[in-house]
């Protein structure tokens, strides 16, 4: 008798202590994150506001509570020459508590000088007339930022795979879009700025370009859908 008491009790701790531990895991505490209920400005190309990326941002406010605001313009990208510029959007904005720099591909596409890390910054005196450069415009955007609010939080999304010529998407291709990602990262650094790196990491290639993708450039809901999923593992603990 004494052996089948000890064995229940035995057998009510695991019991309980796996149904503990299940409830911790569903619990998750993704409301906990920093980031949760924080209003959010985004800025663009066309992949950062057609429909589509919808898909994606629905996932932000489901999971995180945020508020989104959008500032993209289809063909704009951070050089000044280079349509309604990421420059220009981030001037047009007010205070948010995230500002999120999401990369097109319209430099790459549009030859825009790539520049150097240092560009329009201390090192060079803020010199103007490298704010053509994608560097330039980088560099401007956060400084622009963190006049609008010193207490800003920036994350930045660098470009995603394009599949309109092999440079579009190979990395190690010499006058491919792996060099204006590079340095799109090399500029965060320089800053402290959280990189979620769409180029490496979204899982897109030339396998499944067609499940994903709508054109050479541009996802579909279910791209973003699978981009979403990494953005908002990025967006709740960075």
């Amino acid at each position: 008798m004494r052996e089948s008491m000890k064995y229940l009790v035995v057998l009510f701790l695991l019991v309980s202590t796996n149904v503990l531990s299940q409830n911790r895991r569903e619990k998750l505490p993704i409301a906990q994150s920093l980031n949760y209920g924080k209003s959010v400005a985004v800025f663009g190309g066309s992949v950062s506001v057609i429909p589509e990326s919808d898909s994606a941002k629905s996932m932000w406010r489901k999971s995180l509570g945020m508020r989104i605001t959008n500032y993209g313009v289809p063909g704009a990208g951070f050089s000044s020459l280079q349509g309604k510029s990421v420059q220009k959007q981030v001037d047009e904005a007010g205070v948010f508590d995230i500002y999120i720099l999401w990369a097109s591909t319209n430099d790459y596409t549009n030859h825009r000088d790539i520049g150097s890390y240092t560009d329009y910054t201390e090192f060079d005196g803020y010199d103007q007339s490298k704010l053509t450069t994608q560097a330039g415009g980088i560099n401007y955007c956060i400084k622009r930022i963190y006049e609008k609010n010193p207490r800003a939080i920036i994350y930045f999304f660098t470009s995603s795979k394009a599949f309109n010529g092999r440079g579009g998407y190979d990395p190690f291709h010499e006058q491919g879009m792996g060099r204006y990602v590079e340095m799109q990262k090399k500029i965060c650094s320089l800053h402290g700025i959280p990189v979620l790196d769409q180029f490496s990491l979204g899982g897109y290639n030339v396998y499944n370009k067609q499940l994903y993708y709508s054109d050479a450039i541009h996802m579909n809901a279910l791209g973003y859908k699978k981009l979403g999923e990494l953005q908002v593992s990025f967006l709740a603990f960075p």
